[in-house]
């Protein structure tokens, strides 16, 4: 895939997606008034001081739930789509006044004339296009259109229409006053012929950031650690934010409510193995509708349930099976076809991971994952070392485990090297995108079952609900009057902390919940809610952070962040110094260059191509590959940054695919011209939008 080709995929039209088709929705499907924000009543916020009418807000957002009814007419708005929904909205009515101060900066106007031409034209505004264009002509319906011009009764909506294609062609004029503003430069050309043809033969001395030395030998001051925040602030500015302390009041199913749902399943054992129609069954009694005629094996299965199923030495078709517990579920199976079609496995593995492109840091982690094999054939337990070494948090604690599993559900290599070994077998180091992995293979399977299945959900019955509620309520209350730890030690209950989030944000630890997220914004600091009930349980939160500052806080967390950041530019500077007095040294010898280091070596990569994103037996560093074709045949490079540390780079050829681009490079240069315009129009109005001063006075 060429450059132009990538740059192209990332584009989007900001300004016209924002205005022009939604606008044309707008006054077609739903009958909106949209000419503009000013005016009386309540305000949802203001823009660089301009007004924003919260019924203007109100109706965008109103017209987007409205669309996405009549698109997903059976599906439920969530507070997820909710708080998406009116984020798009509020997106929407920002975007119409900064483009608006566009049209003013840069005195854009259209006339009368214009639109009517705009209208008759071969290629009509989007709004004309969407309501009037004939499929099967292949063209606008003009006698349809000019009908719906001249009809009295539409008089009134026709002016809105005029008013959307102005703003429509306004756009336009504004797209190429910005894209008048760009030139290509002959460099710039050059790079990029460079990056579609290039072919390239070096040899590179990769040196991670710990020759530099030990962490402990570079001091990173507190005061330092100021100065960058303060010199950089604009990187880390943010919407408001909140954090919450909270407490849960469980609302997990009893073992009565379990005992209850699998007394259901048990009582449609007979009518369910009699049923002539297994869909309609499941339709109706399964809490999972397309649960009828599926081909299983015990990857389906959590290992319990699996192992019960599929270690029955009877299983035949036309047995019922169950009700088996399966996680949170019961299910009630019936067998229609046994086979040995479904070829899966059971293994545990230890992941070592390692930075792409650190070559160090990828010898390191070998010869950690090659230690802990020894360990193992020496008799060391895996579920022990698992815990002790894999760095892969969902299984460590389960020592290893990744339960059963088919084909292609894991990486290649790992994939490859599982199902060809044989049960009890130990397996590695094993290389993939995630590190290093020793694979223990614990079992293996080929039977599969076609069957149906009536799938409960065990819920917690309304007494357990009830019972967590006035939990949950009593704390509330205790929480409001002794205060929010001492209740939470009173009640025995774990207070815990969420991270910093945004109005949009997913809320850390909790998820998408619209009445959690307007109390955070809406209360004053150390304001205890109301109970809450989420699909954890019932919550009671209090607000224990609020920046509304635009900035993010120089806390713990971003200290850190810079302090590690600080650090690796003083070893990167400690590594620039020393390699440049050794390259001097050795007259530019790579290999001597190596050797008085120690540990690292020198790659040698023949027809390195750019569009490929990857150097032949090395790994994917974008900065080293951007340094490579900086670089003119017989010369040697002082140290550059790249992945993990820096690069000593000779380059000994530099062909080209195809011969001489010359003669393709007036066609790259209206390619590169049109996707720098378009990226330019993109970065435009997104710094526009950054640069303003945006005041959400919505509440929620």
């Amino acid at each position: 895939m060429g450059v132009i080709t990538r740059i192209r995929e990332k584009l989007h039209f900001v300004l016209y997606a924002l205005m022009a088709a939604f606008l044309a929705l707008i006054v077609f499907e739903w009958g909106m008034d949209f000419s503009g924000f000013s005016g009386g009543g309540a305000l949802a916020g203001k823009v660089n001081g301009k007004p924003i009418e919260y019924r203007q807000y109100e109706r965008v957002y109103d017209g987007l739930v409205d669309n996405f009814r009549r698109q997903a007419s059976q599906a439920e708005l969530t507070d997820v789509l909710e708080r998406d929904l009116r984020q798009r909205a509020w997106d929407i009515v920002v975007n119409q006044v900064i483009l608006e101060e566009q049209f003013e900066k840069y005195n854009i106007r259209v006339s009368d004339e214009e639109i009517l031409a705009a209208v008759e034209s071969d290629t009509p505004p989007m709004v004309i296009f969407q309501n009037f264009f004939d499929q099967e002509a292949g063209s606008i319906d003009r006698e349809r259109l000019e009908k719906a011009r001249m009809a009295p009764e539409n008089k009134d909506i026709w002016i809105r229409i005029e008013d959307i294609i102005r703003g429509e062609l306004m756009e336009k004029k504004l797209q190429r006053t910005l894209r008048g503003m760009v030139r290509v430069s002959d460099a710039e050309l050059d790079a990029l012929v460079e990056r579609e043809f290039g072919a390239f033969s070096v040899s590179f001395l990769p040196v991670s950031y710990s020759v530099a030395g030990n962490d402990t030998l570079f001091t990173v001051t507190d005061e330092e650690i100021k100065t960058y925040y303060d010199e950089n602030k604009e990187l880390f500015r943010q919407e408001p934010t909140r954090s919450l302390d909270y407490v849960v009041f469980s609302a997990v199913p009893s073992s009565r409510d379990s005992m209850s749902v699998k007394t259901e399943l048990e009582s449609l054992v007979g009518d369910f193995a009699e049923a002539t129609d297994d869909s309609a069954f499941v339709s109706l009694q399964s809490d999972r509708s397309d649960t009828f005629d599926k081909l299983y094996t015990r990857a389906d299965f959590s290992t319990t349930a699996g192992d019960f199923v599929f270690g029955k030495s009877s299983l035949k078709a036309g047995e019922m099976i169950g009700p088996v517990a399966d996680r949170d579920t019961y299910r009630l199976i019936k067998v229609k076809e046994v086979s040995e079609d479904g070829p899966v496995t059971r293994a545990s593995h230890i992941l070592i991971p390692f930075q792409e492109g650190d070559s160090s840091g990828r010898a390191e982690a070998r010869n950690i994952a090659e230690g802990v094999l020894q360990e193992l054939r020496s008799g060391e337990g895996f579920a022990d070392l698992a815990k002790k070494y894999s760095k892969d948090e969902d299984t460590a604690s389960k020592g290893g485990d990744l339960g059963w599993f088919g084909r292609n559900a894991m990486v290649p290599e790992f994939d490859e090297a599982v199902f060809a070994a044989d049960t009890g077998t130990l397996v590695g180091p094993v290389e993939t995108m995630y590190g290093f992995h020793i694979i223990k293979v614990t079992g293996k399977d080929s039977k599969a079952v076609v069957a149906s299945e009536v799938v409960r959900n065990i819920r917690p019955s309304d007494a357990t609900l009830g019972n967590a509620r006035r939990k949950a309520a009593e704390f509330q209350i205790e929480a409001e009057e002794k205060g929010f730890d001492e209740a939470a030690e009173d009640f025995g209950v774990d207070l815990s902390t969420t991270e910093q989030f945004t109005k949009a944000d997913i809320i850390p630890e909790i998820g998408y919940n619209n009445l959690v997220a307007k109390f955070a914004f809406t209360s004053s600091k150390g304001s205890v809610s109301n109970v809450i009930q989420t699909d954890a349980g019932f919550l009671v939160l209090r607000v224990a952070g609020k920046n509304d500052s635009g900035y993010r806080e120089l806390d713990e967390a971003l200290q850190s962040a810079i302090r590690s950041e600080l650090l690796t530019k003083k070893k990167g500077t400690v590594l620039d110094e020393k390699l440049s007095v050794l390259l001097k040294e050795k007259n530019g010898n790579l290999d001597a260059v190596a050797e008085s280091l120690g540990d690292v070596s020198v790659v040698n990569a023949e027809n390195i191509r750019f569009k490929e994103q990857t150097i032949p037996g090395y790994g994917s560093d974008i900065r080293l590959m951007e340094a490579i074709i900086g670089m003119d045949p017989g010369t040697v490079s002082q140290p550059v940054p790249v992945s993990g540390g820096r690069a000593l780079i000779v380059l000994h050829k530099k062909s080209y695919e195809g011969g001489d681009p010359e003669s393709r490079k007036e066609i790259l240069r209206a390619m590169l011209e049109q996707a720098k315009e378009e990226r330019f129009v993109q970065d435009y109005f997104i710094a526009e939008r950054r640069a303003a001063t945006i005041e959400d006075m919505r509440g929620f």
